[in-house]
């Protein structure tokens, strides 16, 4: 396939396509805001949604699924800015209920991977999971691997997959595509130039409160595939920011804000995951969800007043607002996102004014300990990044 036509969208359909030619049915993909008997406040891979029937109960389209969720995930804030990590992502997803086993997803995520976007399979690598006392080595996936001529390296701690202390777990089998600019050397731990694109689960036990594991009823797959990662490594881009579907943000942000590209790449992802996060009904507040949707846009303004304080988010192209709710198919008012963060940011200004004035008491006019900064966090809401800007010491 022609890397030049591996659009974003295109990409996704082909995804789709090839598991739905393979027996799996399409299902919906649902918002970010989990089920409401559900522990978490986002939704962070596909098969969040999808829990009850990887524990056994019946699904009601059959036992082959295929879909595109999209994920927020907080774990990664930090990571944002990097070539590869956003907050708010899709993630392609593919599942078999107790049907087929690990080998079968190996196979077709290769043959998907290769033939159907165009991957030299000279520039994979796949890890999987090498044992420990509680459970054996993967040796079902090691066989598959070395049968299509994919160097294998096993691990322990990095290929075993759950979603908590207690709950479904497994075995995984993670598959890694090449990004240096010189032939492919080493193994994906020990060399980063080497991407994880795919993740393919044997979910085939439960972890019980005492860390013991019981088989579930049946033995699933559950594969997950950020969808921008992978059209940035298709289409041979230096990062995710530079995917088709961040274009509008790369045409109109630069010229609104000077920025360096860390700085620009974290406010274009927090923007763009905020609107996303308010597109699906959360309002900013200080617990929850509304606490993590407050952070990001407390965040992207710490970044761009950094050098100019009289930025302003009023400034902000409405159609990215537009395109964003678009591509993540929501029909929320642009005009109402833009008033949410307009006045999430009056809040953020009132609030600094009142730091600064906090900051020029006598406790703190010397150098600032970690006690003192966890107090004006705690206590005034200030974000550390901004307290060290205020007072570089």
């Amino acid at each position: 396939m022609d890397t030049d036509r591996l659009t974003t969208d295109r990409v996704q359909s082909t995804f789709v396509e090839y598991f739905e030619e393979r027996g799996h049915q399409r299902i919906t993909g649902s918002t970010l805001l989990p089920p409401s008997d559900d522990s978490v406040l986002f939704t962070t891979s596909g098969m969040h949604p999808l829990t009850p029937f990887l524990e056994g109960r019946p699904h009601p389209l059959g036992n082959r699924l295929v879909n595109v969720q999209r994920c927020l995930r907080t774990t990664d804030l930090d990571e944002v800015g990097d070539p590869t990590h956003l907050t708010v992502f899709e993630m392609l997803g593919s599942w078999s209920l107790g049907d087929y086993e690990g080998p079968q997803s190996l196979r077709w995520g290769y043959e998907l991977l290769t033939e159907g976007f165009g991957v030299d399979p000279r520039h994979m690598h796949a890890t999987v999971f090498g044992g420990d006392d509680r459970t054996g080595p993967d040796t079902a996936s090691s066989d598959v691997w070395e049968e299509l001529g994919v160097p294998v390296e096993p691990t322990t701690e990095d290929n075993w997959w759950d979603n908590g202390p207690t709950g479904p777990c497994g075995p995984d089998s993670e598959i890694f595509l090449w990004t240096g600019d010189i032939p492919p050397r080493s193994t994906p731990t020990q060399d980063d130039r080497w991407v994880e694109v795919w993740n393919h689960v044997t979910m085939r036990y439960r972890r019980l409160d005492d860390g013991s594991l019981v088989p579930l009823p049946q033995r699933n797959v559950d594969t997950g595939m950020g969808l921008e990662r992978l059209v940035s490594l298709v289409q041979g881009k230096q990062s995710v920011f530079e995917c088709d579907v961040f274009a509008p943000w790369r045409q109109l942000v630069p010229g609104l804000w000077q920025l360096d590209v860390p700085s620009l790449r974290l406010v274009c992802d927090h923007l763009r995951s905020a609107v996303v996060v308010i597109g699906d009904g959360v309002r900013p507040a200080n617990t929850g969800r509304g606490y993590v949707l407050r952070r990001l846009v407390r965040r992207l303004l710490t970044v761009l007043w950094r050098d100019d304080p009289t930025r302003y988010l009023g400034d902000l192209p409405g159609e990215l607002i537009l395109h964003t709710l678009d591509h993540f198919r929501q029909d929320t008012d642009p005009v109402v996102v833009r008033g949410i963060l307009l006045e999430e940011e009056q809040r953020f200004r009132r609030l600094l004014e009142r730091g600064r004035r906090i900051l020029s008491r006598p406790r703190f006019q010397g150098p600032l300990g970690e006690e003192d900064l966890f107090y004006l966090h705690d206590t005034h809401g200030l974000p550390r990044e901004l307290v060290l800007s205020l007072r570089p010491e």
